[in-house]
């Protein structure tokens, strides 16, 4: 029997420190434009999809 890891969460990007903890790497922007940025660059180099909580914290997630 195989066994996969479907979805996993690979990093947070945020603007908002106190919003986030775990054992996840977390990335803090200064602004929006580096936080979308940051998201975009980490997505890419991850394999992982943005997700928008839309309260400041932007999740990556391998899908």
């Amino acid at each position: 029997m195989e066994v996969l890891i479907k979805d996993q969460l690979q990093a947070v990007v945020t603007r908002e420190p106190h919003l986030v903890g775990g054992s996840v790497p977390v990335f803090i922007a200064r602004d929006e434009e580096e936080q979308e940025r940051l998201a975009l660059y980490l997505s890419r180099i991850l394999g992982g999809n943005v997700h928008d909580l839309e309260n400041g914290v932007y999740l990556i997630v391998r899908h």
